[in-house]
């Protein structure tokens, strides 16, 4: 009998299985690819890389553009695959037997396999019945159960609920543990809610970022933390070495040095988000909850049938079914405009029956 490693088969999973959608609107993706122009320096980049060669170079310099962008040091960033794997070595770095991690629910459902991967006891805080966020709450959890590491997603998924500066504030200046703001959807939200604007004066505060969303690279997988040079280096040791591959450090390379080209993409998933929220609203028995993300959440008594409705159509959106506190919710992403016509389309002849 083969010796697995204790309540390895109690973990829960995240389900990743996927079917040809003709309209895929499910995981937060972008939905459109690479803009030409940085498609074409992409691949002239490509064309040059040592493929024979360890990553080195590549990681140092994608490190160095990122921390001059925000006026810091490249000791100050650290480099995964994706945000998640960020996350994940968090949890891994702060966690282990009699260590406590903190975060709201519903949030991102990683969160808790993380936190019982890494041996520790999640401790999660019920978001307010609107699903907005409660610092005060939050705080005094953090407080009465010592954790090591208290996270907040924002703005959150699958809510899609912004959290203003002053209640992020509020939580790093009452709390003394390492606190992670996974700022996934930032792009989505505004610059002046980020929890960067903290990172110099509140030396536990850790910021993780991704390429996945704003800027298209879902298949290519890169995130990045910023943080204190001590905590990057701690958190370091948990990576294994050459960790990320030089062919996602020079995407994601090109990438940040041509963000402004996303612009544009990112002021339409906005605008999108918000004609999609308003046309929601006006259907019979829809409840839209408001997001500053790529994403929408709605409720709606008949969400299975009508996921099941759309899912038959060949549109794939994320339904929770009976999940707690998200019985009878959605989560539809923003795809592109056509797109979206057609998903409202047909949400409007269903409810019309």
């Amino acid at each position: 009998m083969l010796n697995y490693r204790t309540h390895l088969a109690d973990m829960p999973s995240y389900d990743v299985t996927e079917r040809e959608w003709r309209i895929k609107i499910n995981a937060n993706e972008s939905n459109l690819n690479l803009p030409p122009v940085v498609e074409d320096r992409l691949m002239g980049r490509l064309s040059r890389v040592a493929f024979n060669r360890y990553p080195n170079e590549e990681y140092d310099a994608l490190r160095e553009q990122i921390a001059a962008a925000n006026n810091c040091a490249k000791e100050n960033i650290l480099l995964a695959s994706g945000s998640s794997e960020i996350i994940e070595k968090l949890f891994y770095g702060f966690g282990g037997i009699n260590h406590k991690i903190l975060y709201p629910e519903p949030s991102f459902s990683m969160y808790r396999i993380y936190a019982k991967a890494a041996e520790a006891d999640g401790v999660p805080v019920a978001l307010n019945d609107d699903y907005t966020f409660n610092a005060a709450k939050f705080v005094a959890a953090a407080n009465d159960n010592t954790v090591a590491l208290a996270v907040v997603c924002n703005p959150n998924n699958p809510t899609g609920t912004g959290i203003p500066l002053a209640d992020i504030k509020y939580v790093a200046d009452n709390t003394e543990c390492a606190l992670l703001l996974d700022e996934a959807y930032m792009e989505f939200f505004s610059a002046d809610n980020s929890a960067l604007n903290l990172l110099p004066t509140h030396k536990n505060l850790i910021v993780a970022r991704t390429f996945s969303k704003a800027y298209g690279l879902a298949a290519v997988r890169v995130g990045y933390m910023i943080a204190d040079a001590d905590i990057v280096a701690a958190i370091e040791k948990t990576f294994m070495p050459y960790h990320l591959n030089v062919l996602s450090t020079v995407t994601a390379d090109i990438v940040y040095q041509m963000r402004d080209e996303f612009a544009p993409r990112i002021s339409q998933a906005i605008a999108e988000r918000k004609r999609m929220a308003a046309a929601l609203s006006n259907l019979n028995g829809f409840t839209v909850y408001p997001s500053e993300t790529n994403f929408l959440l709605v409720h709606y008594d008949k969400a299975v049938a009508l996921n099941e409705c759309l899912t038959q159509r060949g549109i794939g959106i994320r339904s929770f079914g009976n999940a707690p506190r998200l019985s009878n919710c959605l989560r539809i992403s923003v795809g592109q405009r056509t797109e979206n016509d057609e998903v409202l389309r047909v949400i409007k002849e269903f409810t019309e029956v």
